[in-house]
C-alpha cells in the first residue's frame, strides 16, 4: 500500500468530546470517525487491525474445531418469548416492528437463534460435541454510549455457542473455549486477567470475564495478592463481619434537619460512618427495592439484583417510586417496614450484626439512633444477603490474603448456560440411554471492538499509538525522506517490493510531505517498525530502522533489510524487548 492512496485522515487537535485515549487517537490517527452517540464508521487503518485481530479468533476456533456461520442481526419476537427475555431484556434492547405489525430486534446477542438453529437438527448425541461461532455487529440501546469503541450502540463481537449431551461435556467445551480465548489475547498483544464474573441477563451457572487492565477501565477487578484469586468486584463475596458486642440501647429519635447524606448524618451527630447505616434505593422490574450496608461501605448492585431474583439491573428509584411506597428521601431505614408487592427490604448480613447504629427515621428531618437490626427490623419480613461491595480491608475470600484492586476493560467473556435456553425453547437430543435430554450449552463472546480499543489503552504514549505488531495495520513504513528524490524512491521501491514478496504488511510513504510530518504521523499511527531512508544513509548503503515501542535505532545494510526485519518482527510478535 501507499501512503499516498491511504486514506487516513489525521487530526492535529485532540478531540474535544472523546472520553479516554483510544478514542482521542483513535480519532486523531483516522481509524474511525464519530456518526453520532454511539455510532462509528471503520476507516481503512482501523478496518485492517480489525481483520487481523478476526483472522486470530478464526485460527484459535479452528484449532478447538469450533465452526464458523452467519446468523441474521433481525431476529423475530417469537424466538424471544419462548426463553423468556422479550419481556425481561430491558430497554437496552432495539425493537422494530415491520409492515405487517411483526416485531423483531436488533440482535443484542444470538442465544435464542442458535438454538432455533440447532433444534431439530441435530437429533443424537453422535452429533455432539459441536461448536459454532460468527462475528457480526450487535446491538444495544446504551442508556449513555460512551468511551469510543468500548460503549458504543453497534459493535463487532464474536459469539461463540457449545451443545453438549451432558455437563462433564459443556464443562469440556467451557475450559477448551477458556484456553482459545487466553490465546487469542496473548496473540493479540494484550494483558489479561481471567476473572470470575456475573452472568448478567445472559444466564447461567458460571462465568468468566477477560479483564484487559488499564487505568481507563470500566470495571474494577479485585485479585489477591498472595494466591491466584481474581473477580469482577461486582461478584466478590465479602465475609459478614463479626457481630460487635457492645450491649443494646433504648432506640431513640433525634432531630436532623437537612442532613439528607449519611455523612452529613455523621458529622451532624459525631459518629464514625461504621456506626450508621445507608439506604438506597432502586427500581428492579417496577418493584422498589430498599438496600441496605453499614455507612462506610457501597451496595454491590448485582448482589441485589440477585437477592430479589430480578431478571435486568437496578435502576435508581425517582422521586415517584419513593411516594408510590411511601419513603421519605434522606431520611430512610427499615425500622417500622414491611414488604410488599411492590417493595422489598434487602439487608447486607453484616448490617445485621451491628448494635447501636443511626438509621432514617421514615420522616423528614429526623434519624434513629441505638438502632439494632435484630430487635428494630422486621427480620421475618426482610431479605438478608452479602449485598455490600467487597473492599480491599477485607481478606481473600479464598486464602485470606491481602487484597489488590485495579481498572479492568472487558474484552471477553465466557458462560455455563446450562439447559436454561434449551429447556425454555424446548430444544433436546436424544442420549445413550434412547431419551430426550436438553442440549447443555455454553456461550462465548468477544468484543472486537473493544479488543482494539483496549490494546490501545494498554500502550501509547505522548505521540500516538504503540500497536502489538500482530493487530498493527501495518507492520513497517518506510519513510523516504524526500520523496522528490529518485535515488531514495528508487532504494525504498526496491525494499518495499522486497518486503512485499517476503509477506511483510508495509507502507510505503510516498507523500511529498515534508519529514516531519510524515514521522509524525507514523509515531501517531503507531507502525510498529519504521524504516527511513535518507541520502546520508544510502551513501554508505545503509538505512535506519527505529522500532516505536521503545524508540530504539540502529542501521542496516539495504541488502539485509529485509531479512533482518522478518526476523525482528517475529521477535516482537513473541514479545520479545529488543
Amino acid at each position: 500500500m501507499l501512503a499516498s492512496r491511504l486514506y487516513a485522515p489525521t487530526l492535529r487537535e485532540m478531540p474535544s468530546d472523546a472520553d479516554v485515549i483510544s478514542q482521542q487517537l483513535m480519532l486523531r490517527a483516522g481509524f474511525i470517525r464519530k456518526v453520532a452517540g454511539g455510532l462509528y464508521t471503520y476507516l481503512p487503518l482501523a478496518w485492517r487491525s480489525i481483520h487481523k485481530i478476526n483472522e486470530i479468533i478464526r485460527e484459535e476456533m479452528e484449532a478447538i474445531n469450533s465452526q464458523e456461520i452467519m446468523m441474521p442481526i433481525l431476529q423475530p419476537s417469537e424466538l424471544w418469548e419462548e426463553s423468556g427475555r422479550w419481556a425481561a431484556y430491558g430497554a437496552e434492547m432495539m425493537r422494530i416492528s415491520d409492515r405487517h405489525g411483526r416485531e423483531y430486534c436488533l440482535g443484542p446477542t444470538h442465544e435464542e437463534m442458535v438454538t432455533n438453529l440447532v433444534r431439530g437438527e441435530v437429533n443424537s448425541y453422535r452429533q455432539l460435541p459441536l461448536s459454532l461461532y460468527q462475528i457480526q455487529n450487535k446491538y444495544r440501546d446504551e442508556r449513555r454510549p460512551r468511551y469510543g469503541l468500548m460503549r458504543s450502540r453497534e459493535f463487532i463481537m464474536k459469539d461463540a455457542y457449545s451443545f453438549d449431551i451432558d455437563e462433564e461435556g459443556m464443562s469440556k467445551s467451557f475450559w477448551d473455549m477458556y484456553e482459545a480465548y487466553s490465546k487469542i489475547f496473548k496473540r493479540c498483544g494484550l494483558t489479561c486477567k481471567p476473572v470470575e464474573a456475573d452472568n448478567g441477563a445472559i444466564g447461567g451457572s458460571g462465568s468468566f470475564e477477560f479483564m484487559a487492565l488499564a487505568e481507563s477501565g470500566e470495571a474494577d477487578v479485585i485479585h489477591c495478592t498472595k494466591c491466584d484469586y481474581a473477580a469482577n468486584i461486582e461478584i466478590g463475596q465479602p465475609k459478614a463481619l463479626e457481630v460487635d458486642t457492645e450491649e443494646s440501647k433504648a432506640l431513640e429519635t433525634v432531630s436532623t434537619p437537612d442532613a439528607k447524606s449519611i455523612q452529613a448524618v455523621a458529622d451532624m451527630l459525631q459518629l464514625p460512618l461504621e456506626k450508621t447505616i445507608k439506604a438506597v434505593v432502586y427500581n428492579i422490574e417496577g418493584k422498589v427495592i430498599l438496600a441496605i450496608v453499614r455507612g462506610d461501605h457501597e451496595v454491590n448492585e448485582i448482589a441485589v439484583q440477585r437477592a430479589v431474583e430480578g431478571g435486568i439491573e437496578p435502576e435508581m428509584a425517582t422521586p415517584e417510586d419513593l411516594a408510590r411506597v411511601g419513603l421519605t428521601a434522606g431520611f430512610i431505614s427499615p425500622v417500622g417496614l414491611s414488604q410488599s408487592e411492590e417493595f422489598a427490604i434487602v439487608v447486607d448480613e453484616t448490617v445485621m450484626n451491628l448494635h447501636n447504629v443511626c438509621g432514617g427515621a421514615n420522616t423528614a428531618d429526623a434519624h434513629y439512633i441505638n438502632v439494632n437490626p435484630n430487635r428494630d427490623f422486621n427480620v421475618d419480613d426482610i431479605i438478608v444477603a452479602p449485598i455490600r461491595l467487597i473492599t480491599l480491608d477485607d481478606p481473600c475470600p479464598k486464602c485470606g490474603g491481602q487484597l489488590r484492586i485495579d481498572k479492568g476493560i472487558e474484552v471477553g467473556q465466557v458462560f455455563k448456560l446450562g439447559t436454561k435456553y434449551s429447556e425454555s425453547m424446548n430444544a433436546t437430543v436424544l442420549n445413550q440411554g434412547g431419551r430426550p435430554t436438553p442440549f447443555q450449552m455454553g456461550c462465548y463472546g468477544i468484543g472486537v471492538g473493544r479488543t482494539l480499543a483496549a490494546a490501545i489503552e494498554q500502550s501509547y504514549d505522548e505521540n500516538g499509538i504503540i500497536w502489538p505488531v500482530a493487530i498493527a495495520p501495518f507492520e513497517v513504513v518506510i519513510v523516504p525522506i524526500n520523496a522528490k528524490d529518485d535515488a531514495l524512491m528508487e532504494v525504498s521501491e526496491r525494499l518495499y517490493k522486497e518486503m512485499k514478496q517476503a509477506g511483510v504488511d508495509v507502507l510505503l510513504d510516498d507523500r511529498k510531505d515534508r519529514a516531519g510530518v510524515k514521522f509524525k504521523d507514523a509515531d501517531l499511527i503507531g507502525y510498529p517498525v519504521r524504516i527511513t531512508v535518507s541520502k546520508n544513509t544510502i551513501e554508505s548503503g545503509e538505512v535506519e530502522l527505529r522500532i516505536r515501542k521503545d524508540g530504539s535505532t540502529s542501521t542496516l545494510k539495504i541488502d539485509e533489510v529485509s531479512t533482518s526485519v522478518q526476523g525482528l518482527l517475529r521477535l516482537l510478535k513473541d514479545g520479545y524487548s529488543i
